[in-house]
């Protein structure tokens, strides 16, 4: 099997993964471990693994001092206030909500990249941020059934949104990092310093878990999160990097969704109606207006 079908095989698993997290992690946090204390263990988890992935790899460049600062930054926005307001709205919302919020990334980045980096955009991708933020507000204010698994819908969706926007500034920041150094010795780094800002919000939550009152499936299911929707994932997403157009990769983020909703259904942890396919619509339209040159020219 040639390099491209494996990257591709890749990046439909870590869709995969992604997909069925939303709502693994829910029910997690739904019985035995608060978000921020999850929140804990899958970073602290990852940056376990990483560090010690980071013993094997030799002869590459080590950080820069004046580097440092740039992934103090990037942490804060890709794994910090990321991860802590994902899995925080996570528990407040239902999965296929949150799983729909998250593919407004591309819009945010778009929108970042013109504040930011000053990259113009065209009339019909300002028109497309402006259709997929439409649709992200009628989820976050009106996405909801009677019957949902949601404590507090608005304010859930609305932190899942904030995650999106939090992850968007990151892959902005980030862009210049990750071609500067090998992918392990920087993500070591990133999450030594994203533990950092995450541990005041966590140790209490972690501190607090009962260990052994938890069902084994509950660590299961921890250690999935921690090991495959972290670790795996990411590098499997830096072996499709490898082979194919960043273009090609990020069109696989409509995926998630998709599953997110399918495993929802199957597993009854969440339901479909009407506005939610309406704001879906208009999220899913907004992003193909904004990544439509792209999609033309990707592999």
């Amino acid at each position: 099997m040639n390099p491209r079908s494996l990257a591709l095989i890749a990046l439909f698993i870590a869709a995969i993964i992604y997909g069925v997290t939303f709502t693994i992690a829910k029910e997690v946090m739904n019985t035995h471990i608060h978000p921020f204390g999850f929140i804990f263990i899958r970073v602290g988890g990852a940056m376990i693994i990483f560090w010690i992935l980071g013993l094997f790899i030799k002869g590459e460049k080590s950080i820069e001092k004046t580097d440092f600062k740039k992934i103090g930054l990037a942490a804060f926005f890709g794994v910090g206030l990321n991860m802590l307001t994902f899995f925080k709205g996570l528990s407040f919302t239902t999965p296929i909500s949150a799983s729909v919020i998250m593919v407004t990334t591309p819009i945010l980045v778009l929108i970042f990249s013109s504040i930011i980096i000053k990259e113009k955009i065209p009339n019909y991708r300002i028109t497309g941020v402006i259709i997929g933020l439409v649709g992200a507000v009628l989820l976050i204010v009106y996405g909801h059934v009677s019957e949902d698994k949601a404590s507090n819908r608005a304010l859930g969706n609305f932190l899942v949104f904030i995650n999106a926007a939090s992850y968007a500034m990151y892959l902005v920041l980030v862009k210049n990092l990750i071609v500067k150094y090998h992918p392990i010795i920087f993500v070591k780094w990133l999450y030594l310093a994203g533990f950092i800002f995450i541990f005041p919000f966590g140790i209490s939550e972690f501190l607090n878990v009962s260990w052994q009152e938890m069902p084994s499936d509950i660590y299961f299911k921890v250690g999935f999160v921690v090991l495959f929707t972290t670790c795996i994932n990411y590098l499997f997403n830096l072996f499709a990097l490898s082979k194919l157009k960043p273009t090609t990769v990020s069109v696989f983020i409509y995926l998630q969704p998709v599953i997110a909703t399918i495993y929802a259904l199957i597993v009854g942890s969440d339901q479909l109606n009407f506005i939610k396919i309406i704001a879906s619509i208009f999220i899913f339209f907004g992003v193909f207006l904004v990544t439509k040159q792209a999609a033309i020219t990707a592999n």
